[in-house]
C-alpha cells in the first residue's frame, strides 16, 4: 500500500488547510487510514485517524483543531486543519493496513508514500 499525502502549505498561524490522502490498491472503507506528521529532529507521530467503522481519533495536541473525515465514493480521507500553530510544522503523511481495523502507530509501516509540507509561521 502506497497512499500520497497532498495540500500542504505555507499558512500564517492561526491560519487553516486541508491535507488529502489518496492511493490505489486500497479501499479506504475497509481499513483504518491515519495521518502522521514528522518534524525535523522529531520522531513520526501519529495526529488522526479514522478507524473503518468511521471512529475519528485524536493526538491530545491536535483535538478540537484537527478534523479527519472520509470520502468513500472518492476514495479519499481528508484533514481539515484549522488554527494551526508553528509547532504543527512538519511533513504530513497518511498510511494504512490493509489488515488493520485502526490506524497503527507509525513504526508498523516500512514504507511511506510521499507526504505534504506543512509550514505555520508565527
Amino acid at each position: 500500500v502506497q497512499l500520497q499525502a497532498s495540500g500542504g502549505g505555507l499558512v500564517q498561524a492561526g491560519g487553516s488547510l486541508e491535507l488529502s490522502c489518496a492511493g490505489s490498491g486500497i479501499t479506504f472503507s475497509h481499513v483504518g487510514i491515519g495521518w502522521y506528521r514528522q518534524a525535523p529532529g522529531e520522531q513520526r507521530e501519529l495526529v488522526a485517524g479514522i478507524s473503518k467503522f468511521g471512529n475519528p481519533l485524536y493526538a491530545d495536541s491536535v483535538k478540537g483543531r484537527f478534523t479527519i473525515s472520509r470520502d468513500s465514493a472518492k476514495n479519499t480521507v481528508h484533514l481539515q486543519m484549522n488554527s494551526l500553530k508553528p509547532e504543527d510544522t512538519a511533513v504530513y503523511y497518511c498510511n494504512a493496513d490493509r489488515q488493520s481495523a485502526w490506524p497503527r502507530p507509525p513504526r508498523a509501516y516500512d514504507n511511506w508514500g510521499q507526504g505534504t509540507q506543512v509550514t505555520v509561521s508565527s
